[in-house]
């Protein structure tokens, strides 16, 4: 397989057999992110990707489950180029269980609800979206390219095509000046996006990016520690999805923590609560990371 680094995936991926059908993101104007930033964005040529699929299917037919489709949001590749990559899937790995990939609100919204229906049959199952926030000012800061309305109607497209969703939002992202707007707006917004999974990280300001630069300036501050697991309770409070596995285990994160939401609503905010008067042990510095 020929791979460009770098290569990502989410941390629920790492079983998962990563087919690069793009590279870099079409998008890729977030100013926090540092992912894509020096990588060119393309489609791969079709021939390319269906001979990596052949290649792993000689290897690995038998053993895999999860097919992870990168890089940054491959669900914007046009349909026609999509429907052969998910039938050789199927294919080469007759015990295929989830095909997953990137995506974001500006490529669902881009796509029919037919088009979205006819990757559904051919396998496509979970899309990774990261709204980061369901605060437009924070949005609009942070250039994600979509605003609250446009996820939630990006969410519902892709619930009535029978595709699942797992949501990342980002801690710190609307700064100390709307750190609880920020939140309450994300756990809002995650309500009305209803995904099967929720999850949020920890905003890391990465240098060499636009949102480095503001911080350099003085016109962007991250919350502190305590800051942030306030942060993460108020997006508890408003987070009211109607059946989510919801995460904040990623390295990025002070307080490692997850459980079921709604179900789990009240341990949770508890096991946060016991962390901001210091009783819980928090994830020292040098063990977190991106």
């Amino acid at each position: 397989m020929r791979y460009d680094e770098p290569l990502f995936r989410p941390p629920s991926e790492a079983d998962s057999f990563i087919l690069q059908a793009t590279l870099g993101c079409s998008w890729n104007a977030c100013t926090y992110c540092a992912m894509y930033r020096r990588k060119r964005h393309a489609v791969r040529p079709l021939d390319e990707v269906l001979a990596d699929i052949a290649e792993a299917g000689a290897r690995f037919a038998e053993e895999v489950r999860h097919v992870f489709v990168a890089d940054g949001d491959p669900l914007g590749m046009a349909t026609a180029h999509w429907e052969p990559i998910l039938r050789a899937l199927a294919v080469a790995f007759p015990r295929l269980r989830r095909v997953s990939t990137y995506a974001t609100a500006r490529n669902l919204l881009e796509k029919t609800p037919e088009e979205l229906r006819r990757l559904r049959e051919l396998g496509l199952s979970l899309l990774y979206i990261g709204p980061e926030s369901g605060d437009d000012a924070t949005l609009r800061r942070i250039a994600k390219g979509a605003d609250a309305a446009a996820h939630v109607e990006a969410a519902r497209k892709a619930r009535e095509a029978g595709m699942e969703q797992s949501l990342i939002f980002l801690l710190g992202a609307g700064g100390r000046g709307r750190s609880e707007a920020h939140a309450r707006a994300s756990g809002r917004l995650a309500t009305a996006m209803d995904p099967r999974f929720l999850s949020t990280l920890t905003l890391t300001v990465v240098p060499g990016t636009p949102l480095a630069r503001l911080e350099e300036e003085g016109r962007f501050e991250l919350p502190d520690v305590h800051g942030l697991l306030q942060e993460l309770r108020w997006f508890v409070e408003e987070a009211r999805p109607s059946a989510a596995i919801f995460r904040a285990n990623h390295a990025s994160n002070y307080l490692p923590i997850g459980g079921r939401l709604p179900r789990d609503r009240d341990a949770i905010l508890a096991a946060i609560d016991a962390a901001l008067v210091g009783q819980v042990r928090l994830r020292p510095e040098w063990a977190r990371g991106l």
